[in-house]
């Protein structure tokens, strides 16, 4: 299974890209729709909402009124970490319920508004930003969702800005233009890049020659060796990983695990898993035409020289 982290600010598009992803087959996975599902009327998530805010924030009819709690905790951390405690362990485990329920050779897109506010970026195989300026995203949003203008810059400034969006891209999809670009965008990473790196992780084939991609215009390559090392880090919890770009050429990167002999086995399925297909006991290589990387395999005591 291929997994894709979908982002984006609010008012950047990312709803029309999903839909498109979709149109391409893909499984879209929406975590605003899985909040509302953890909070829909009769579930333990909606009581300990009331319990915690009050009945103020139920409408007349028992369900959950978003736009009351919504005033509750916008400008108030404490009482959006206590929401985020009762919420997210709950749609952690809805989604892992969902995503067992698909096909073990999906391609699975995860519409996550805050992944790099969560710090999700390294649990996904791909990361998928969305962008817009933000001068578009508030036109957008008093245009088409009817707010005042100052309330769309304080949503829009309350996320994650560009700079930290595109820390975490391994593909940007540029939304300034007409829908019909935006679309043809979408087109594209699914036929370039989407559907070889499905096939290869399925097969357990590292890139052929020849498929490599140039870097896509949006992202951030000189953040592509630290991307590879989170991801790394994430599947091999346990081990020593670092990355580097490869010298004479910035766009392939160039990774270490140390671990323990007896944990080589392991750690090969775990990337095998991650996207990085073993060539040989010692090594293993990217599944990604869109990211080209080597991971060496040592043995030796994680944080120690040997």
């Amino acid at each position: 299974m291929l997994l894709i982290g979908l982002t984006g600010g609010i008012g950047s598009g990312k709803s029309s890209v999903a839909a498109r992803l979709q149109e391409h087959g893909v499984h879209v996975l929406d975590a605003d729709r899985l909040a509302r599902d953890v909070l829909a009327p009769g579930t333990p998530g909606l009581a300990e909402v009331a319990a915690r805010f009050g009945p103020g924030v139920l409408a007349p009819d028992g369900s959950l009124d978003r736009a009351a709690l919504a005033a509750l905790v916008f400008e108030d951390a404490a009482a959006r970490r206590d929401l985020e405690a009762i919420t997210h362990p709950r749609i952690r485990e809805l989604f892992a319920a969902r995503l067992a329920e698909l096909p073990h050779d999906a391609l699975v897109a995860h519409d996550v508004p805050l992944l790099v506010e969560l710090g999700y970026a390294p649990r996904y195989h791909l990361v998928v930003v969305v962008g817009a300026s933000e001068e578009i995203r508030v036109a957008r949003l008093v245009e088409h969702r009817g707010m005042a203008e100052s309330d769309a810059w304080a949503r829009v400034r309350a996320q994650a800005d560009d700079a930290a969006r595109r820390q975490v891209a391994d593909a940007w999809l540029d939304n300034e233009g007409t829908p019909e670009e935006l679309r043809a965008a979408v087109d594209r990473l699914v036929h370039a890049r989407l559907e070889p790196f499905h096939r290869n992780l399925l097969a357990g084939r590292p890139v052929a020659p020849g498929e490599e991609l140039a870097p896509d215009p949006g992202e951030d390559v000189s953040s592509r060796p630290e991307r590879v090392r989170r991801r790394l880090a994430h599947v091999v919890r346990d081990a020593g990983v670092s990355a580097r770009a490869t010298a004479g050429d910035p766009t392939r990167v160039e990774a270490e695990v140390t671990a323990p002999e007896e944990q080589r086995d392991g750690i090969l399925a775990a990337l095998a898993e991650a996207g990085f297909a073993p060539q040989g006991p010692d090594a293993a290589a990217s599944c990604d035409p869109g990211r080209p990387a080597t991971v060496h395999l040592r043995a030796g005591l994680p944080g120690r020289g040997s």
